[in-house]
Protein backbone atom coordinates (compact mmCIF):
# COMPACT_ATOMS: atom_id res chain seq x y z
CA UNK A 1 0.00 0.00 0.00
CA UNK A 2 1.40 3.39 -0.99
CA UNK A 3 1.41 5.81 1.96
CA UNK A 4 1.83 9.58 2.09
CA UNK A 5 3.07 11.06 5.34
CA UNK A 6 2.88 14.57 6.70
CA UNK A 7 4.94 15.60 9.73
CA UNK A 8 4.31 18.79 11.71
CA UNK A 9 7.27 19.60 13.96
CA UNK A 10 5.85 21.91 16.61
CA UNK A 11 7.76 23.51 19.44
CA UNK A 12 6.04 21.29 22.03
CA UNK A 13 4.67 18.31 20.09
CA UNK A 14 5.49 16.63 16.80
CA UNK A 15 2.58 15.14 14.85
CA UNK A 16 2.41 12.74 11.90
CA UNK A 17 -0.49 11.80 9.63
CA UNK A 18 -0.47 8.83 7.25
CA UNK A 19 -2.76 9.06 4.21
CA UNK A 20 -3.49 6.47 1.51
CA UNK A 21 -3.87 6.95 -2.24
CA UNK A 22 -7.56 7.78 -1.81
CA UNK A 23 -6.76 10.66 0.59
CA UNK A 24 -8.15 8.66 3.50
CA UNK A 25 -6.37 9.18 6.82
CA UNK A 26 -5.28 5.78 8.11
CA UNK A 27 -3.13 6.75 11.07
CA UNK A 28 -2.04 9.57 13.34
CA UNK A 29 0.92 9.78 15.70
CA UNK A 30 2.10 12.31 18.24
CA UNK A 31 5.06 12.69 20.55
CA UNK A 32 6.59 15.43 22.66
CA UNK A 33 9.15 17.39 20.65
CA UNK A 34 12.77 17.12 21.68
CA UNK A 35 15.94 19.03 20.96
CA UNK A 36 16.51 16.22 18.45
CA UNK A 37 13.78 16.83 15.86
CA UNK A 38 14.98 13.93 13.75
CA UNK A 39 14.12 11.49 16.55
CA UNK A 40 10.81 13.26 17.20
CA UNK A 41 9.94 12.77 13.53
CA UNK A 42 10.78 9.08 13.63
CA UNK A 43 8.73 8.55 16.82
CA UNK A 44 5.70 10.41 15.44
CA UNK A 45 5.91 8.42 12.18
CA UNK A 46 6.27 5.18 14.15
CA UNK A 47 3.16 6.03 16.18
CA UNK A 48 1.24 6.84 12.98
CA UNK A 49 2.23 3.45 11.55
CA UNK A 50 1.03 1.68 14.71
CA UNK A 51 -2.24 3.63 14.56
CA UNK A 52 -2.56 2.62 10.89
CA UNK A 53 -2.23 -1.05 11.79
CA UNK A 54 -5.14 -0.72 14.21
CA UNK A 55 -7.19 0.93 11.46
CA UNK A 56 -6.40 -2.04 9.20
CA UNK A 57 -7.31 -4.45 12.03
CA UNK A 58 -10.69 -2.74 12.36
CA UNK A 59 -11.31 -3.06 8.63
CA UNK A 60 -10.40 -6.73 8.63
CA UNK A 61 -12.40 -7.64 11.75
CA UNK A 62 -15.45 -5.60 10.72
CA UNK A 63 -16.03 -8.13 7.96
CA UNK A 64 -16.39 -11.01 10.44
CA UNK A 65 -19.90 -12.10 11.41
CA UNK A 66 -20.98 -12.26 15.06
CA UNK A 67 -18.36 -9.83 16.43
CA UNK A 68 -20.80 -6.92 16.04
CA UNK A 69 -21.19 -5.21 19.39
CA UNK A 70 -18.03 -6.75 20.81
CA UNK A 71 -15.72 -5.38 18.10
CA UNK A 72 -15.07 -2.02 19.80
CA UNK A 73 -14.38 -3.75 23.10
CA UNK A 74 -12.06 -6.28 21.49
CA UNK A 75 -10.07 -3.62 19.63
CA UNK A 76 -10.00 -1.37 22.71
CA UNK A 77 -8.59 -4.15 24.88
CA UNK A 78 -6.19 -5.12 22.09
CA UNK A 79 -4.75 -1.61 21.82
CA UNK A 80 -4.60 -1.03 25.60
CA UNK A 81 -2.66 -4.26 26.09
CA UNK A 82 -0.35 -3.41 23.20
CA UNK A 83 0.31 0.03 24.72
CA UNK A 84 1.00 -1.62 28.07
CA UNK A 85 3.60 -3.89 26.46
CA UNK A 86 5.12 -0.90 24.70
CA UNK A 87 5.27 1.01 28.01
CA UNK A 88 6.90 -1.92 29.82
CA UNK A 89 9.55 -2.23 27.08
CA UNK A 90 10.41 1.46 27.45
CA UNK A 91 10.41 1.11 31.23
CA UNK A 92 12.93 -1.75 31.00
CA UNK A 93 15.11 0.39 28.73
CA UNK A 94 14.88 3.28 31.19
CA UNK A 95 15.84 1.06 34.13
CA UNK A 96 18.85 -0.38 32.30
CA UNK A 97 19.97 3.11 31.26
CA UNK A 98 19.63 4.45 34.82
CA UNK A 99 21.71 1.57 36.16
CA UNK A 100 24.37 2.07 33.48
CA UNK A 101 24.72 5.73 34.44
CA UNK A 102 25.74 4.94 38.02
CA UNK A 103 29.45 5.38 37.55
CA UNK A 104 32.16 7.89 38.32
CA UNK A 105 33.52 9.60 41.41
CA UNK A 106 30.16 11.16 42.30
CA UNK A 107 28.64 7.71 42.98
CA UNK A 108 31.64 6.10 44.67
CA UNK A 109 30.54 3.94 47.59
CA UNK A 110 26.85 4.36 46.71
CA UNK A 111 26.64 2.10 43.66
CA UNK A 112 25.07 -0.89 45.40
CA UNK A 113 22.55 1.15 47.39
CA UNK A 114 21.53 3.14 44.31
CA UNK A 115 21.05 0.01 42.20
CA UNK A 116 18.90 -1.54 44.95
CA UNK A 117 16.86 1.65 45.18
CA UNK A 118 16.35 1.78 41.41
CA UNK A 119 15.32 -1.89 41.36
CA UNK A 120 12.71 -1.18 44.05
CA UNK A 121 11.41 1.90 42.19
CA UNK A 122 11.07 0.12 38.86
CA UNK A 123 9.47 -2.94 40.49
CA UNK A 124 6.80 -0.59 41.83
CA UNK A 125 6.36 1.12 38.44
CA UNK A 126 5.93 -2.26 36.72
CA UNK A 127 3.40 -3.34 39.33
CA UNK A 128 1.38 -0.13 38.82
CA UNK A 129 1.55 -0.19 35.02
CA UNK A 130 -1.48 -2.44 34.25
CA UNK A 131 -3.81 -0.07 36.10
CA UNK A 132 -2.64 2.83 33.90
CA UNK A 133 -3.84 0.99 30.79
CA UNK A 134 -7.00 -0.59 32.18
CA UNK A 135 -10.45 0.21 30.82
CA UNK A 136 -11.65 3.65 31.92
CA UNK A 137 -8.17 4.53 33.26
CA UNK A 138 -7.54 8.28 33.42
CA UNK A 139 -4.06 9.42 32.43
CA UNK A 140 -2.96 13.04 32.37
CA UNK A 141 -0.68 12.27 29.43
CA UNK A 142 -0.03 9.50 26.92
CA UNK A 143 3.67 10.37 26.58
CA UNK A 144 6.07 7.88 28.17
CA UNK A 145 8.21 10.64 29.69
CA UNK A 146 5.24 12.17 31.49
CA UNK A 147 3.76 8.90 32.77
CA UNK A 148 7.06 7.37 33.88
CA UNK A 149 8.43 10.65 35.21
CA UNK A 150 5.48 11.50 37.46
CA UNK A 151 5.42 8.02 39.00
CA UNK A 152 9.22 7.82 39.31
CA UNK A 153 9.29 11.07 41.27
CA UNK A 154 6.49 9.96 43.58
CA UNK A 155 7.98 6.53 44.29
CA UNK A 156 11.62 7.71 44.44
CA UNK A 157 10.94 10.15 47.26
CA UNK A 158 9.80 7.45 49.67
CA UNK A 159 12.42 4.98 48.42
CA UNK A 160 15.23 7.51 48.97
CA UNK A 161 13.99 8.24 52.50
CA UNK A 162 13.92 4.56 53.46
CA UNK A 163 17.35 3.88 51.92
CA UNK A 164 18.97 6.99 53.37
CA UNK A 165 19.84 8.25 49.89
CA UNK A 166 19.60 11.66 48.30
CA UNK A 167 16.30 12.10 46.44
CA UNK A 168 17.97 14.67 44.18
CA UNK A 169 20.64 12.14 43.25
CA UNK A 170 17.98 9.65 42.11
CA UNK A 171 16.26 12.37 40.12
CA UNK A 172 19.52 13.34 38.44
CA UNK A 173 20.06 9.72 37.38
CA UNK A 174 16.52 9.64 35.97
CA UNK A 175 16.84 12.99 34.17
CA UNK A 176 19.97 11.88 32.33
CA UNK A 177 18.53 8.47 31.46
CA UNK A 178 15.17 9.70 30.13
CA UNK A 179 16.94 11.95 27.62
CA UNK A 180 18.92 8.97 26.32
CA UNK A 181 15.85 6.73 26.14
CA UNK A 182 13.71 9.37 24.43
CA UNK A 183 16.35 10.04 21.81
CA UNK A 184 16.82 6.40 20.87
CA UNK A 185 15.23 5.58 17.53
CA UNK A 186 12.02 3.54 17.89
CA UNK A 187 12.12 -0.12 16.99
CA UNK A 188 10.48 -1.37 13.82
CA UNK A 189 6.87 -2.49 13.93
CA UNK A 190 6.48 -5.35 16.39
CA UNK A 191 4.47 -7.97 14.49
CA UNK A 192 5.00 -10.77 17.03
CA UNK A 193 3.99 -8.46 19.86
CA UNK A 194 0.70 -7.60 18.11
CA UNK A 195 -0.17 -11.28 17.78
CA UNK A 196 0.84 -12.22 21.33
CA UNK A 197 -1.15 -9.28 22.67
CA UNK A 198 -4.21 -10.30 20.67
CA UNK A 199 -3.97 -13.92 21.82
CA UNK A 200 -3.82 -12.75 25.45
CA UNK A 201 -6.80 -10.41 25.08
CA UNK A 202 -8.97 -12.98 23.32
CA UNK A 203 -8.09 -15.72 25.81
CA UNK A 204 -8.73 -13.47 28.83
CA UNK A 205 -12.27 -12.43 27.89
CA UNK A 206 -14.83 -15.27 27.91
CA UNK A 207 -17.02 -13.70 25.22
CA UNK A 208 -14.03 -13.66 22.84
CA UNK A 209 -12.73 -17.16 23.66
CA UNK A 210 -14.57 -18.85 20.82
CA UNK A 211 -13.25 -16.25 18.35
CA UNK A 212 -9.52 -16.92 18.73
CA UNK A 213 -8.97 -18.59 15.39
CA UNK A 214 -11.42 -16.40 13.45
CA UNK A 215 -9.80 -13.21 14.78
CA UNK A 216 -6.13 -14.20 14.46
CA UNK A 217 -6.36 -14.89 10.70
CA UNK A 218 -7.65 -11.43 9.64
CA UNK A 219 -5.16 -9.76 12.00
CA UNK A 220 -2.28 -11.66 10.37
CA UNK A 221 -3.61 -10.62 6.97
CA UNK A 222 -3.72 -6.97 8.08
CA UNK A 223 -0.16 -7.22 9.39
CA UNK A 224 0.97 -8.62 6.03
CA UNK A 225 -0.14 -5.49 4.15
CA UNK A 226 3.07 -3.58 3.30
CA UNK A 227 3.07 0.12 4.20
CA UNK A 228 5.29 1.85 1.66
CA UNK A 229 6.44 5.38 2.55
CA UNK A 230 5.92 6.85 -0.91
CA UNK A 231 6.46 10.53 -0.10
CA UNK A 232 6.90 12.62 3.04
CA UNK A 233 6.39 16.35 3.59
CA UNK A 234 7.54 18.20 6.70
CA UNK A 235 6.19 21.44 8.12
CA UNK A 236 6.08 23.29 11.41
CA UNK A 237 8.39 25.16 13.73
CA UNK A 238 11.28 22.69 13.42
CA UNK A 239 11.05 21.84 9.72
CA UNK A 240 14.26 23.69 8.78
CA UNK A 241 16.25 21.43 11.12
CA UNK A 242 15.38 18.30 9.17
CA UNK A 243 17.55 16.81 6.42
CA UNK A 244 14.76 17.26 3.85
CA UNK A 245 15.23 18.75 0.42
CA UNK A 246 13.14 21.86 -0.21
CA UNK A 247 10.70 19.78 -2.29
CA UNK A 248 9.76 17.94 0.91
CA UNK A 249 9.04 21.06 2.99
CA UNK A 250 5.93 23.24 3.05
CA UNK A 251 5.17 26.28 5.18
CA UNK A 252 2.93 26.02 8.23
CA UNK A 253 0.53 28.52 6.69
CA UNK A 254 -0.07 26.42 3.56
CA UNK A 255 -0.38 23.17 5.52
CA UNK A 256 -2.78 24.52 8.15
CA UNK A 257 -4.90 26.19 5.49
CA UNK A 258 -5.16 23.01 3.41
CA UNK A 259 -5.58 20.78 6.48
CA UNK A 260 -8.50 22.88 7.75
CA UNK A 261 -10.06 22.79 4.28
CA UNK A 262 -9.83 18.98 4.20
CA UNK A 263 -11.53 18.74 7.60
CA UNK A 264 -14.16 21.36 6.76
CA UNK A 265 -14.42 22.16 3.01
CA UNK A 266 -16.52 25.29 3.67
CA UNK A 267 -13.80 26.83 5.87
CA UNK A 268 -12.77 30.34 4.87
CA UNK A 269 -10.98 31.57 8.05
CA UNK A 270 -8.54 29.51 10.13
CA UNK A 271 -7.07 30.36 13.52
CA UNK A 272 -4.21 28.20 14.77
CA UNK A 273 -2.83 28.76 18.26
CA UNK A 274 0.15 26.51 18.74
CA UNK A 275 2.95 26.32 21.25
CA UNK A 276 5.14 29.00 19.69
CA UNK A 277 2.95 31.16 17.44
CA UNK A 278 -0.57 32.22 16.48
CA UNK A 279 -1.66 32.19 12.84
CA UNK A 280 -4.79 33.66 11.23
CA UNK A 281 -5.30 32.36 7.69
CA UNK A 282 -7.83 33.18 4.98
CA UNK A 283 -8.42 30.43 2.39
CA UNK A 284 -10.52 30.13 -0.76
CA UNK A 285 -12.96 27.37 -1.78
CA UNK A 286 -10.05 25.07 -2.70
CA UNK A 287 -8.12 25.60 0.55
CA UNK A 288 -5.55 27.87 -1.12
CA UNK A 289 -4.23 30.60 1.16
CA UNK A 290 -5.33 34.10 0.17
CA UNK A 291 -4.00 36.04 3.15
CA UNK A 292 -2.52 35.45 6.59
CA UNK A 293 -1.09 37.13 9.65
CA UNK A 294 1.10 35.81 12.46
CA UNK A 295 2.12 37.09 15.86
CA UNK A 296 5.56 38.62 16.17
CA UNK A 297 8.53 36.77 17.58
CA UNK A 298 7.11 37.02 21.10
CA UNK A 299 5.37 33.83 22.30
CA UNK A 300 2.69 35.85 24.13
CA UNK A 301 -0.76 34.43 23.71
CA UNK A 302 0.46 30.98 22.60
CA UNK A 303 0.62 27.57 24.21
CA UNK A 304 4.08 28.32 25.56
CA UNK A 305 2.61 31.27 27.46
CA UNK A 306 -0.03 29.03 29.04
CA UNK A 307 2.71 26.58 29.98
CA UNK A 308 4.59 29.38 31.72
CA UNK A 309 1.44 30.34 33.66
CA UNK A 310 0.90 26.69 34.65
CA UNK A 311 4.45 26.53 36.01
CA UNK A 312 3.92 29.77 37.96
CA UNK A 313 0.72 28.33 39.46
CA UNK A 314 2.36 24.94 40.12
CA UNK A 315 -0.37 23.30 38.06
CA UNK A 316 -0.61 21.03 35.04
CA UNK A 317 -1.27 22.71 31.70
CA UNK A 318 -4.45 20.64 31.33
CA UNK A 319 -5.80 22.09 34.60
CA UNK A 320 -5.86 25.75 33.48
CA UNK A 321 -8.97 25.56 31.32
CA UNK A 322 -11.17 23.74 33.88
CA UNK A 323 -10.08 26.19 36.58
CA UNK A 324 -10.95 29.20 34.40
CA UNK A 325 -14.38 27.70 33.73
CA UNK A 326 -15.16 27.99 37.47
CA UNK A 327 -14.69 31.79 37.45
CA UNK A 328 -17.48 34.06 38.70
CA UNK A 329 -15.89 37.14 37.15
CA UNK A 330 -13.12 37.92 34.65
CA UNK A 331 -10.10 39.79 35.99
CA UNK A 332 -8.65 42.26 33.50
CA UNK A 333 -5.10 41.27 32.60
CA UNK A 334 -2.95 44.08 31.27
CA UNK A 335 -0.02 42.06 29.95
CA UNK A 336 0.19 38.86 27.93
CA UNK A 337 3.99 39.07 27.83
CA UNK A 338 5.60 36.00 29.33
CA UNK A 339 8.30 38.18 30.90
CA UNK A 340 5.80 40.16 32.95
CA UNK A 341 3.02 37.59 33.30
CA UNK A 342 4.47 36.00 36.44
CA UNK A 343 4.79 39.36 38.19
CA UNK A 344 1.23 40.41 37.31
CA UNK A 345 -0.07 37.00 38.36
CA UNK A 346 1.58 37.31 41.78
CA UNK A 347 0.32 40.88 42.15
CA UNK A 348 -3.26 39.81 41.42
CA UNK A 349 -3.05 36.98 43.93
CA UNK A 350 -1.59 39.35 46.54
CA UNK A 351 -4.58 41.67 46.00
CA UNK A 352 -6.91 38.82 46.92
CA UNK A 353 -8.19 37.94 43.46
CA UNK A 354 -9.38 34.35 43.08
CA UNK A 355 -7.19 32.04 41.02
CA UNK A 356 -10.07 30.96 38.79
CA UNK A 357 -10.99 34.61 38.05
CA UNK A 358 -7.38 35.37 37.16
CA UNK A 359 -7.30 32.32 34.88
CA UNK A 360 -10.47 33.53 33.13
CA UNK A 361 -8.82 36.90 32.55
CA UNK A 362 -5.68 35.28 31.18
CA UNK A 363 -7.64 33.19 28.69
CA UNK A 364 -9.61 36.23 27.57
CA UNK A 365 -6.42 38.24 27.03
CA UNK A 366 -4.97 35.42 24.88
CA UNK A 367 -8.06 35.29 22.67
CA UNK A 368 -8.21 39.10 22.43
CA UNK A 369 -4.68 39.01 21.05
CA UNK A 370 -5.72 36.31 18.58
CA UNK A 371 -8.73 38.40 17.52
CA UNK A 372 -6.40 41.27 16.70
CA UNK A 373 -4.33 38.98 14.45
CA UNK A 374 -7.52 37.68 12.77
CA UNK A 375 -8.64 41.27 12.13
CA UNK A 376 -5.34 42.11 10.43
CA UNK A 377 -5.68 39.04 8.18
CA UNK A 378 -9.10 40.12 6.93
CA UNK A 379 -11.53 39.27 9.73
CA UNK A 380 -13.74 36.25 10.22
CA UNK A 381 -15.59 34.79 7.26
CA UNK A 382 -18.06 31.93 7.52
CA UNK A 383 -17.04 29.15 8.20
CA UNK A 384 -14.37 29.58 10.88
CA UNK A 385 -12.05 26.74 12.00
CA UNK A 386 -10.01 26.79 15.21
CA UNK A 387 -6.96 24.49 15.29
CA UNK A 388 -3.88 23.80 17.41
CA UNK A 389 -3.33 22.51 20.92
CA UNK A 390 -5.12 25.48 22.52
CA UNK A 391 -8.31 24.45 20.70
CA UNK A 392 -8.60 21.70 23.34
CA UNK A 393 -8.73 24.29 26.12
CA UNK A 394 -12.42 24.76 27.00
CA UNK A 395 -11.90 28.21 28.53
CA UNK A 396 -10.11 29.48 25.40
CA UNK A 397 -12.91 28.07 23.21
CA UNK A 398 -15.56 29.74 25.38
CA UNK A 399 -13.88 33.16 25.08
CA UNK A 400 -13.35 32.70 21.34
CA UNK A 401 -17.02 31.88 20.72
CA UNK A 402 -18.10 34.89 22.75
CA UNK A 403 -15.75 37.36 21.08
CA UNK A 404 -16.54 36.13 17.56
CA UNK A 405 -20.26 36.47 18.27
CA UNK A 406 -19.75 39.99 19.63
CA UNK A 407 -17.61 41.10 16.67
CA UNK A 408 -18.87 39.08 13.70
CA UNK A 409 -22.32 37.79 14.65
CA UNK A 410 -23.43 34.17 14.26
CA UNK A 411 -20.64 32.32 12.47
CA UNK A 412 -20.20 28.56 12.17
CA UNK A 413 -17.18 27.65 14.33
CA UNK A 414 -15.53 24.28 13.65
CA UNK A 415 -13.35 22.62 16.28
CA UNK A 416 -12.26 19.09 15.46
CA UNK A 417 -11.11 16.66 18.21
CA UNK A 418 -8.09 15.95 15.99
CA UNK A 419 -7.37 19.62 15.29
CA UNK A 420 -3.84 19.30 16.67
CA UNK A 421 -3.09 17.22 13.55
CA UNK A 422 -4.29 19.88 11.08
CA UNK A 423 -0.81 20.92 9.92
CA UNK A 424 0.33 17.31 9.53
CA UNK A 425 -2.87 16.53 7.60
CA UNK A 426 -2.16 19.37 5.16
CA UNK A 427 1.44 18.16 4.80
CA UNK A 428 0.23 14.61 4.02
CA UNK A 429 -2.10 16.01 1.35
CA UNK A 430 0.83 17.92 -0.19
CA UNK A 431 2.85 14.67 -0.13
CA UNK A 432 0.10 12.87 -2.06
CA UNK A 433 -0.21 15.72 -4.55
CA UNK A 434 3.54 15.70 -5.17
CA UNK A 435 3.24 12.16 -6.52
CA UNK A 436 -0.23 12.21 -8.04
CA UNK A 437 0.09 15.49 -9.98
Amino acid sequence: MRCFIGVDLGSTTTKAVLMDENSEVLGRGITNSRSNYDTATRVAKHEALINTRFTLFRRALSALPDLGGTLDRLLGDFERNFRLEQFLDQLADLEATCAANIRGERFKGLESALRDALAAIFDMLRMEAPALFARDAKRKSDFFRDIAGSRFMAVAQETARRAGLSYDLLLNIYDKAIIEVENRPPAAEMTDKYLKTLDRVVAAVPEFASAVERVAGPVRDALAIPLEETYLVGTGYGRVTLPFSKEHIRSEILCHGLGAHIMYPQTRTVLDIGGQDTKAIQVDAQGIVENFQMNDRCAAGCGRYLGYIADEMNMGLHELGPMAMKATRTVRINSTCTVFAGAELRDRLALGEKREDIMAGLHRSIILRAMSIISRSGGVRDQFTFTGGVAKNEAAVKELRQLIRENYGEVVININPDSIYTGALGAAAFARRAVEH
